[in-house]
């Protein structure tokens, strides 16, 4: 990898100090041209060059000057203030700073223009759009991105850990400095009933998560970005998902599912005080107190002005253009919403993307949920108050309003779902093919999952603006479970053929303790794993690790320290960067609990006919360990069913209980997840 492009990864070093100042572990100083510094610092232009160029022990970058594109309204967001992908203005301004940054004609120019543009223009959104950028240049894909939390601690960790990192980066040698440990429950105590899921809103891994599959899917930019290969049906599944893992965790946790937060005019009982603070904005999250209603908004400085109605007509029409299985189209035609790419049109016009069919028809329905959601505080800027954590894609999965407004977007996507014709046996079938075993190997005790909480570190110096070099380490627990391995028996009766092995995992009873009908059952299947099986004839048994899982990247990757993870080579260093994307392994397998045998699931294993899901396209040296959730980088999705299968439509007739719906090659088989209420300290990144 060319020198230019390493550099370019250093302009994220360390977000807030000016481009001149040193960057990188070896202190390299950029060549800042005179006149690419902020107009603020011209006057005293030579003695800050100077200054730090004296410090260059790493040496010194050459910037070339070149002609500038017009920024115009990028520069209408002030560096002070905070970004948020949900607000139009935002994403808008966002995508033409994209667009500039993937005009530049070489790297050369590429990091010219990123160095002009640092120190002007937002900081979160100058992050955004350069990661974008790097991800989608046909020349800069190898560049390793460094995970969001190294740049920005502060969108993931409580402020009072901050300061005392600050602290401890300025009295202690490097050497010297021991990891500053997260508090568990910093956020509320257990007087707040929502607040036992804070293990999984607040954790760190599935909140990257979320931020990084916004980066690989924008839905704002240049249409070749923009424009991947089944983006609003992922946007669909991957957020279904989301929901369906969230009431697993409750259900595990003695609650009740989500409430779809589907009454706009109602209060809303659930509080939110997130304990964040901006490093931008200097400011705090603002906290939602229990019991508020959404209110218009007229956020005039944001240019939103937009009423609780404008809501309720978008979600009529988009039901309406469901039930009628057409769209209409700017220009007064229609098209009909097909049975297998109905979800993705529906999905772009969900979301809202700028793929959307008609977005002065169907409006913006998801985005501007987050929108009213994240100003109910303060709707008209009477108290110049900021948006609160869901308003952010890096903070939004903190929040319980996160998931009822989610369990919404859900709901509608179900109703297109349920009038979709069921698949038959003869579709679901795999003539000839037998699942006759499954099990789970992990410990001792077999068909358990076994988990517990895990301490891990993290260094947070490279997003410690204005302080003394060197790591500093947080301590930060999250949930963790004990590797395993499925073993599945399968006979095949027919000649060697290929088949996709598709492994979900449900609870066994609904809240009240009752057996579940299958047509509510079906979704809270989460998916834990879909991969390619070739069958000889006769039995076959697949063995198969959890961490080779479609759906998850490894702890390394969530976190990606580039210093000593990074792999070597180009073609694997793109992998790296778009694996970035993907559900933490550590959150794999829900939490369960700690009563005797443990929490009661159903693990199901179906063998499909690969012929009928198969993609025939070359992924030799591509990164699709997580394809699940992010598809696979460049090419078509990897399955031609659709996501989900064979749990995304409702049952066909005389279906009522999971063991009716199995078809031959279908099994499932009983399994306990115990939870042992241990920590174990710790795993470093480094």
């Amino acid at each position: 990898m060319s020198s230019t492009k390493r550099n370019l990864v250093k302009l994220f070093d360390r977000p807030k100090e000016l481009v001149v100042m040193p960057k990188g572990d070896d202190n390299t100083v950029f060549d800042v041209p005179k006149e690419y510094l902020p107009e603020k610092y011209k006057n005293v232009g030579n003695q800050i060059v100077s200054r730090f160029g004296e410090e260059a022990s790493g040496g010194k970058i050459p910037v070339t000057t070149i002609s500038i594109p017009p920024l115009g309204e990028i520069l209408e967001l002030r560096r002070d203030d905070n970004f948020s992908l949900f607000i139009p203005k935002h994403r808008k301004i966002a995508g033409q700073l994209i667009n500039i940054y993937l005009g530049m004609r070489s790297v050369d120019d590429l990091l010219s223009v990123a160095v002009y543009t640092r120190d002007r223009v937002n900081p979160y959104l100058f992050n955004y759009a350069l990661s974008v950028a790097l991800l989608h240049r046909s020349d800069t894909k190898n560049i390793d991105l460094p995970s969001f939390i190294r740049s920005f601690p502060d969108k993931y960790v409580d402020s009072k850990i901050t300061s005392q990192a600050r602290e401890e980066a300025n009295l202690v040698p490097t050497g010297s400095r021991t990891p500053i440990e997260i508090p568990k429950d910093f956020t509320a105590s257990n007087l707040e009933p929502e607040h036992v899921l804070a293990y999984f809103r607040e954790d760190l891994g599935i909140n990257l998560h979320h931020w990084h599959w916004h980066l690989v899917y924008p839905f704002e930019a240049a249409l070749e970005v923009v424009n991947k290969n089944r983006r609003g049906e992922l946007f669909y599944y991957m957020h279904q998902q989301i929901i369906a893992r969230y009431n697993f965790e409750r259900l595990c946790t003695g609650l009740k599912r989500v409430e779809r937060f589907i009454d706009w005019r109602k209060a809303i009982p659930e509080a939110y005080f997130p304990k964040l603070d901006s490093a931008v904005s200097s400011r705090s999250y603002p906290a939602r107190v229990a019991n508020q209603k959404l209110s218009n908004l007229k956020r005039e400085l944001d240019q939103i002005v937009q009423d609780v109605d404008d809501l309720e007509r978008w979600r009529d029409r988009i039901l309406e253009c469901i039930h009628s299985r057409r769209v209409t189209n700017p220009d007064g035609t229609t098209t009909e919403l097909t049975e297998f790419e109905g979800i993705d049109v529906l999905g772009n016009m969900i979301e809202s993307s700028i793929l959307s069919p008609n977005r002065d028809l169907y409006g913006d329905l998801h985005n501007m949920g987050h929108v009213f959601l994240s100003y109910i505080h303060d709707p008209d800027h009477r108290h110049l108050e900021s948006f609160g954590v869901i308003g952010d894609s890096a903070t939004a999965m903190r929040d319980p309003i996160f998931y009822r407004w989610h369990a919404f977007i859900d709901y509608i996507f179900q109703q297109f779902k349920s009038i979709l014709p069921r698949y038959t046996s003869e579709q679901l079938n795999y003539p000839g093919v037998t699942v006759e075993s499954i099990n789970v190997e992990s410990g001792k005790a077999r068909n358990t999952f076994n988990t517990f909480w895990q301490e891990s570190d993290v260094d947070l110096s490279r997003g410690m603006d204005f302080q003394p070099r060197g790591a500093v380490f947080v301590r930060f627990t999250h949930l963790n479970h004990q590797p395993f391995n499925y073993r599945i028996t399968v006979n095949n009766s027919g000649k060697a053929r290929q088949g996709t092995c598709r492994i979900f995992m449900a609870p066994k009873f609904d809240e009240r303790g009752n057996p579940w009908l299958f047509k509510d059952q079906r979704h809270m299947f989460i998916e834990l794993d879909r991969f390619r099986v070739d069958l000889k004839q006769g039995q076959n048994t697949i063995i198969r690790a959890s961490t080779q899982s479609s759906v998850t990247i490894p702890f390394e990757r969530t976190f990606r320290d580039l210093d000593t993870n990074r792999p070597e080579g180009g073609g694997n260093l793109e992998q790296f960067n778009f694996c970035g994307c993907g559900w933490p392994q550590h959150m794999l397998i829900p939490k369960g609990n700690t009563e005797n045998p443990g929490f009661r699931c159903e693990l199901f294993v179906m063998i499909s006919n690969y012929a009928d899901d198969g993609v025939n396209q070359d992924l030799t040296g591509i990164c699709n360990d997580a394809d699940s959730f992010c598809g696979v980088k460049d090419r078509l999705y990897p399955d031609r069913r659709s996501m989900g299968f064979p749990f995304d439509r409702e049952p066909r007739q005389g279906v009522d209980t999971l063991q009716q719906f199995l078809t031959p090659n279908m099994r499932f088989q009983d399994v306990i997840i115990k939870f042992s209420g241990k920590t174990f300290r710790p795993r470093q990144t480094t």
